[in-house]
């Protein structure tokens, strides 16, 4: 009996220390653009609800601030509107092969902040005068001409702007300088440039997409860009633009589709992703298109230690499968037309894990 005893004990024992069969978290670090920051937001938690022991970790500080920071090895990868120029391009090749390629679909809108104008229209000169700062008051003749029925006060208008390194900004800016040779030449396109309102007190400066709303919300008479998901999330009066068939449209999934179907661009190899022009997407043809479309990219390396490779893989063809559909799309957000997604998902397969 004694020996049967201990025997039961010790098979306890035995089976008590056995080894419990755990699967290794991976966590993926990222940063970058806040303009496609609540879509990438919300595929991170769909992905992880179906991918528990996958953690994605990503902090919206500008296509710039993320482009550093995949420079500098802090994150596995990053988020950037305008696709990345060669000389950065090459800095990364000396490091390793770069990946770039579209994700999403998005706009950058006009919004504003004047009480008791609920329909505002302008066209790209005019808004390019605004920005400069050479038209001064809202009830401006320009402004008006353009607003016939509308009550336009005699306010000062405060233009808000991003203070970062932004690829909105750089989307913005590009459009200017394509509708106003005075913009071009004076303040041209760039993620940062200077503001001629800043010089004579009517602009301010705000981080990020939410720092934008984030004033114009507190600031009456002002102006902004800002990306669409943001406009409609905060139920902001946003401008009819004037776009090259001269017709006023608002940002919405119609007139961003009917853009992007007008533009015959080239998308070139994720591998040569600096060879973008992101000019081809701006004021499309189009009688319903709307003139501020662009894609917004992701960077990555081909090469990744093996079980972080795996990760990034699966999470990327995820979003560029099942993350496009129109049920996981943020409303502001178009997904990817069937061919450039393709060309996405393929160098998502490329990716190599030693």
């Amino acid at each position: 009996m004694l020996i049967l005893v201990l025997a039961l004990i010790l098979a306890g024992c035995t089976q008590q220390s056995k080894p419990t069969e755990t699967k290794t978290e991976q966590t993926i670090y990222s940063s970058g653009a806040t303009f496609p920051q609540p879509q990438i937001e919300k595929w991170i938690s769909l992905y992880e609800n179906v991918n528990p022991n996958v953690k994605i970790e990503y902090t919206g500080k500008g296509s710039g601030g993320g482009q550093n920071d995949f420079k500098e090895g802090l994150v596995d990868f990053a988020c950037s509107d305008p696709p990345v120029k060669e000389k950065l391009w090459r800095e990364l090749e000396k490091m390793g092969q770069p990946l770039q390629f579209p994700i999403i679909v998005g706009a950058v809108v006009v919004v504003y902040n004047v009480p008791g104008v609920e329909e505002l229209k302008l066209d790209g000169k005019t808004l390019a005068d605004i920005f400069m700062g050479k038209i001064e008051y809202w009830d401006d003749p320009a402004i008006k001409d353009l607003n016939p029925n509308v009550n336009l006060p005699h306010e000062k208008i405060i233009v808000i702007h991003r203070s970062d390194s932004s690829g909105t900004t750089k989307i913005f800016t590009t459009y200017l300088c394509l509708v106003s040779g005075e913009f071009k030449e004076k303040v041209g396109s760039g993620k940062i440039v200077n503001w001629p309102v800043d010089n004579i007190g009517r602009g301010l400066g705000g981080k990020g997409n939410a720092g934008v709303v984030a004033i114009l919300k507190q600031t009456p008479y002002s102006i902004a860009y800002i990306e669409l998901a943001y406009a409609l999330k905060e139920n902001l009066k946003m401008v009819a633009l004037r776009n090259k068939a001269g017709n006023y449209v608002k940002a919405n999934e119609d007139t961003i589709k009917s853009a992007i179907s007008a533009i015959k661009a080239y998308i070139p190899s994720p591998e040569e992703g600096y060879k973008e022009d992101i000019t081809q997407f701006l004021n499309a043809d189009g009688e319903k298109s709307y003139p501020i479309v662009a894609f917004s990219h992701v960077l990555l390396w081909k090469i990744y230690p093996k079980e972080k490779a795996k990760a990034i893989k699966d999470f990327f063809t995820w979003v560029l499968t099942e993350g496009q559909k129109s049920e996981n799309i943020i409303e502001g957000y178009v997904g990817l037309p069937k061919d450039v997604a393709e060309i996405s998902l393929k160098a998502v397969e490329s990716i190599e894990g030693i």
